[in-house]
C-alpha cells in the first residue's frame, strides 16, 4: 500500500513481480529489487549480460538494502572497535621498528631512547585521544577535521584538511596490504617475489567485503582484529613475566650515552625528535573513529567516543609493550624479517603461539586498509554534499555502502602498490605526513571552538587541544623534512593539488547552480513560445517512424531532413517519402562533402535567419530516431551519427534534443 492506496493489480512478467498503481496516482515507488510500481517501466528489456551481471553482483556484494534498513547496518561498539581502529592497532606492530631503525644511526648507544620516546608518543595519543573525543560529541554528523575546520577556520583550510586526510586513507590502504603480505613473507620468504600480486589479491577482496557494507564488514574484520590484540597482550604479558623473572635472553642493557661534545649535543636532539617524528605514526588511524561517527548505533555519539578510548588505551599498551620487549631483547628487525616477528620468535619460540601470532598480525595489517576503506568514502561523502566532489560520491550502493569512493580508493591504492613494487619501506615516506596536517588543523580548529563555546571545563580542554595542535605541527614539519628526499615530495604536490581540484569543483557547482537557480518568488507561467520539430532520417524505417510520431505529437511546424551526397539518391527518397508519408514534408539537404552534422547545423541556421527579425525564434526540437540494439556486442555498430549529433546540437541556442529509441521485443 502506498500513498494510502492499494495498487490495483499485480501481475508476474518474467522474473519480475510488477506493481501497477491507479491510473491518476500521483505517487510511485520502486518498492524494492525487481519490482516496478510503473506500468511503463515492465517493458524495459533485460539482456541475458544484465541478468549475468545481477547474479554475480548478488553473490559477491549481497542482496540490495533498502534506505529503512540502514539502522540495522548500524555498528554496535564491538564490531566497530574492529572496523574503526584495526588501523590505529595495526600501527602498533611497525612504529617501534620506525624508532628503532632512527636511533641505530646513532649506534646501539641510541637503543636507550626507544622505551623513553615511546612513552612521550603514548602521551600524545592520550591528548589527541582525547581531543577525538570531544569531536565526536561537538561534530556528531561525523566529517572530523574536515567538520572542525569547516565550522572554526576556514573553508580552504577546511578542504586541504580533507584532501591530506583522503591522501592519508589511500596509503593507509596501500601500506596496510603492504605490510600484511611483508608478514607473510617473513615467514614464508619464497612468497617475497609474488607480494605485489598477493597485495592486488589482499586489496581485491578487502574491496568486495567494503562493498558488502558495514554489518558484513565488521562481522568479516572482529575476529582478526581481537585475534591479534589477545595474540599482542599475551606477548606482552609473557615478554614482561619472563623479563622480570630474570630471563637471561632478556639481560641488554643499552650503554648510557656520555656526555657528548656541544656540537653532537645538537644533533642527538635532532636525532631524537626524528625518531618520535617517526614513532608517531602509530597515530595514525586515530581519527578515523570521530569521521564515522554516523555509523555507530545509537546514541552514536557516545558509543564513539567509548569506542575511541578503548583504542586507545589498547594502542598505547601494545605500542609500549612492544618497544619495551624489542630494547629488552635487543631487536632492531631488518629487511628479511620484521622487528615485531623477531620479538614474538624471542617470547614464544617458532611454536604454534609464534605461528598464530603472525597469521594474526598479517590478518590485522592487512585489514587495518579497512579503516581506510570507512574513513574515506564517508569523508567522500560528505564532501560531495557540500559540493567540492562530483555528487556521484555521496550515493550509496545496494548495500548501503559509497561505492564510488570504495572503488576509487581501491584503485588508486593498487596504483600505488605496484609503482612501489609493494615495498613498505617504499611506501612509508608517503604515509602519515598528511594525517599530521589534518591532526594539526584540527586542534587548532577545537582551539578556536572552545574559545567561542565556552562551556563547563573549557580552559582544560582548550589547554589540551593548544598543546595538542603545537605538538603535532611540530612532528608534521619534522617528519616532511626527514622523508621529503625519500618520496615525502609526492604528498607536498598532491594534496595541494587535489585541495585546488576540490575548490574548483566546488566552484563549477556553484556557478552552475546560479546559472540554473529561480527566485522563489517567481511563478512560471505555460511557455507559449512557437516550436518547430526537425527528425534528422536516414530513410524509412520503423525507428524513423517512431520518431516523426513522437514529432507530430510535439507539434504541427514538422518536417523530416534527410542529408545526402549523391542527388539521384535524394530524388528516389523523396518519390517514396511522398508515396508513404505524405503528411510530413522533407527537406533534402545536399552535401557534396559527404558529411553529415556540419550541414544539418547549418541547416538549423538557415531556419532561424529565415525568421522574421521582429519576431522571438522558436524553439528548436530536434528528434532523434535510435536503434536499441537487442545484444551489447552490437552497439557498437548502430548509432554514432546520432551520438555526434547529439555532441553538436546539445548546448545550441534555443534547441531541444530528444532520442526517441526503438527495439524489437519479438
Amino acid at each position: 500500500m502506498i500513498g494510502g492506496r492499494r495498487p490495483l493489480q499485480g501481475k508476474k512478467l518474467g522474473d519480475k513481480r510488477v506493481r501497477l498503481e491507479r491510473p491518476h496516482s500521483a505517487y510511485f515507488r520502486w518498492t524494492g529489487p525487481g519490482t516496478l510500481t510503473a506500468k511503463a517501466a515492465a517493458s524495459v528489456p533485460e539482456t541475458p549480460v544484465g541478468r549475468a551481471w545481477a547474479r554475480t553482483k548478488a553473490i559477491l556484494i549481497g542482496r540490495p538494502l533498502s534506505n529503512e534498513q540502514e539502522i540495522t547496518e548500524r555498528l554496535p561498539k564491538t564490531k566497530a572497535l574492529a572496523v574503526f581502529s584495526s588501523d590505529a592497532i595495526s600501527s602498533s606492530t611497525y612504529a617501534s621498528e620506525e624508532i628503532v631503525l632512527v636511533l641505530m644511526t646513532a649506534g646501539v648507544a641510541g637503543l636507550a631512547f626507544s622505551v623513553p620516546i615511546a612513552i612521550a608518543i603514548a602521551l600524545l595519543l592520550l591528548i589527541v585521544a582525547t581531543s577525538y573525543r570531544q569531536i565526536a560529541y561537538a561534530y556528531p554528523s561525523g566529517g572530523g577535521a574536515y567538520a572542525v575546520a569547516k565550522a572554526n577556520i576556514n573553508q580552504v583550510s577546511a578542504v586541504f584538511a580533507a584532501a591530506a586526510l583522503i591522501f592519508d586513507y589511500m596509503m593507509t590502504v596501500a601500506v596496510s596490504v603492504a605490510a600484511g603480505v611483508a608478514a607473510v613473507t617473513s615467514v614464508v620468504a619464497e612468497l617475497l617475489p609474488y607480494r605485489v600480486e598477493l597485495a592486488l589479491i589482499a586489496l581485491a577482496l578487502l574491496t568486495v567485503a567494503n562493498l558488502r557494507g558495514l554489518r558484513e564488514s565488521g562481522n568479516i574484520f572482529a575476529v582478526p582484529t581481537y585475534m591479534y590484540v589477545l595474540g599482542a597482550l599475551l606477548l606482552i604479558g609473557l615478554g614482561v613475566f619472563r623479563i622480570a623473572t630474570g630471563d637471561p635472553a632478556a639481560s641488554f642493557q643499552p650503554p648510557p650515552i656520555e656526555a657528548p661534545a656541544e656540537g653532537f649535543a645538537a644533533v642527538s636532539a635532532i636525532l631524537i625528535l626524528r625518531a618520535f617524528a617517526f614513532g608517531s605514526v602509530a597515530l595514525t588511524g586515530t581519527e578515523a573513529i570521530s569521521n564515522g561517527v554516523p555509523a555507530f548505533k545509537p546514541p552514536e555519539a557516545r558509543n564513539a567516543a567509548t569506542t575511541l578510548t578503548v583504542m586507545a588505551v589498547l594502542l598505547g599498551v601494545i605500542f609500549v609493550g612492544i618497544s619495551v620487549l624489542a630494547q629488552a631483547y635487543g631487536i632492531v628487525g631488518n629487511e628479511q624479517q620484521t622487528l615485531i616477528s623477531q620479538v614474538a620468535q624471542a617470547i614464544f619460540g617458532d611454536g604454534a603461539l609464534y605461528i598464530y601470532f603472525q597469521i594474526s598480525t598479517a590478518l590485522i595489517l592487512v585489514l587495518a586498509a579497512n579503516t581506510g576503506f570507512n574513513g574515506a568514502p564517508r569523508l567522500a561523502q560528505i564532501l560531495a554534499i557540500d559540493g567540492y566532489l562530483p555528487r556521484q560520491f555521496s550515493f550509496r550502493g545496494d548495500r548501503l555502502a559509497y561505492s564510488w569512493g570504495i572503488v576509487i580508493l581501491a584503485a588508486v591504492a593498487g596504483v600505488f602498490i605496484a609503482v612501489f613494487d609493494g615495498s613498505v619501506v617504499a611506501l612509508i615516506p608517503l604515509y602519515s605526513i598528511g594525517i599530521f596536517f589534518s591532526f594539526t588543523l584540527s586542534q587548532g580548529g577545537m582551539v578556536i571552538h572552545w574559545l567561542h563555546d565556552r562551556v563547563s571545563g573549557w580552559r582544560v580542554r582548550l589547554g589540551f587541544n593548544l598543546l595538542g595542535a603545537t605538538v603535532t605541527a611540530v612532528v608534521a614539519v619534522i617528519i616532511t623534512a626527514a622523508k621529503f628526499p625519500r618520496g615525502a615530495w609526492i604528498v607536498l604536490i598532491a594534496v595541494p593539488a587535489f585541495t585546488v581540484l576540490m575548490l574548483l569543483i566546488r566552484r563549477q557547482y556553484g556557478s552552475q547552480a546560479a546559472e540554473l537557480s529561480i527566485d522563489e518568488a517567481v511563478v512560471i507561467a505555460s511557455p507559449h513560445r512557437a516550436r518547430r520539430i526537425v527528425v534528422p532520417v536516414n530513410g524509412i524505417n520503423r525507428a524513423v517512424v517512431n520518431a516523426l510520431n513522437l514529432g507530430r505529437v510535439l507539434g504541427d511546424d514538422i518536417r523530416a531532413v534527410y542529408v545526402t551526397d549523391d542527388e539521384h539518391d535524394g530524388e528516389a527518397m523523396r518519390a517514396r517519402w511522398e508515396r508513404q508519408l505524405p503528411g510530413v514534408p522533407l527537406v533534402i539537404v545536399e552535401s557534396p562533402y559527404r558529411a553529415l552534422v556540419g550541414p544539418l547545423v547549418a541547416y538549423l541556421d538557415v531556419l532561424d535567419q529565415a525568421w522574421p527579425p521582429d519576431a522571438e525564434v522558436p524553439i528548436t526540437i530536434v528528434v532523434l530516431p535510435e536503434y536499441v540494439a537487442r545484444r551489447w556486442w552490437d552497439r557498437i555498430l548502430y548509432n554514432q551519427q546520432a551520438r555526434r549529433l547529439k555532441a553538436a546540437l546539445v548546448g545550441r541556442e534555443h534547441t531541444v534534443v530528444a532520442d526517441v529509441p526503438y527495439r524489437r521485443h519479438h
